[in-house]
């Protein structure tokens, strides 16, 4: 039996959160095409015949930290590399990026064995420049595989899960075999609400909006969620409810047929949008809205 931590890593919007959902056979991180959707640590647990990876699916790795959102996040990923046994490191395409060398880094100093992993390889048509990238990569950095994927659409992913699999140590599964997470509900849900935000608004959206669960009632035959959707200024909340209220209703329906599937019970939720000014650059907001991990 083997069993340990994968942490998944690597720059916003390069699929981690798509490749962790499609390797778990279930959605558990939301995505979008819009950098920075992931902002909390989310753990995936896989079990099989042959052993249980717990995957990590973080914020991606950034420069930015204007804000102290910013810096949480920067935070959360780098974080994500104490107490693992393999690193997968997803690009999106073959070419590096200056925040690269900052990962190249981290990884020299963990010492850790790392996949490399290049997404979306089915937009990838030269094959030559794909083999000269891997052999560039192997100069750079003593990866243990380099394995090109697509995550949306499950190529080469079964490759992937045995890799990770000889890589990790042998040891009694952590969690039961049933397990999926080790986030509440009520935390899918607040995720669930934001996915649909950010995917409806897409540029119109403020980085500063997130959602806050202030009730979840739990009966035999349904749920009732009470959300607010937390914006900074008054002008973003217009913009969240819409014409006559149209964008608020659509977000709250699609939002609450995806809980529907996601607890297998019908919900009933009510969504209402609040301005809390500075959210985003308060470490007490940020608290306690469950950014719960320590700012420094």
């Amino acid at each position: 039996m083997k069993c340990g931590y994968v942490a998944l890593i690597g720059r916003p919007n390069v699929g981690k959160s798509t490749l962790m959902n499609h390797l778990l056979g279930q959605k558990l991180s939301i995505t979008s095409r819009k950098p920075q959707t992931t902002r909390h640590r989310i753990m995936g647990i896989k079990t099989t015949a042959v052993g249980q990876a717990i995957f990590m699916d973080t914020p991606g790795m950034h420069q930015d930290e204007k804000k102290v959102l910013n810096r949480y996040l920067n935070k959360t990923a780098d974080t994500a590399l104490l107490g693992v046994n393999v690193v997968v490191w997803l690009l999106d395409g073959l070419y590096w990026h200056d925040y690269d060398q900052q990962i190249f880094k981290k990884l020299h100093q963990a010492g850790l064995p790392v996949i490399l992993v290049i997404n979306k390889i089915d937009k990838i048509k030269d094959k030559q420049a794909s083999l000269a990238f891997f052999e560039e990569a192997r100069r750079l950095y003593p990866f243990q595989e380099i394995i090109p994927v697509s995550a949306l659409k499950s190529q080469n992913l079964e490759l992937l899960e045995q890799a990770i699999m000889n890589l990790l140590p042998e040891a009694e599964a952590i969690f039961p075999e049933d397990q999926i997470t080790d986030r509440p509900e009520r935390f899918f849900a607040a995720e669930i609400i934001r996915e649909k935000l950010t995917r409806r608004l897409g540029d119109e959206l403020p980085y500063a909006v997130t959602v806050e669960i202030e009730r979840y009632e739990e009966y035999p035959e349904l749920s009732k969620i009470y959300a607010a959707i937390l914006v900074e200024r008054d002008s973003q909340k217009s913009i969240v409810i819409g014409k006559q209220g149209a964008m608020l209703k659509n977000i709250g329906t699609e939002a609450r047929q995806d809980i529907e599937r996601l607890i297998d019970q019908k919900v009933y939720l009510q969504l209402w949008v609040k301005v809390k000014k500075g959210w985003s650059d308060s470490e007490r907001a940020l608290q306690s809205l469950g950014f719960i991990d320590s700012i420094e």
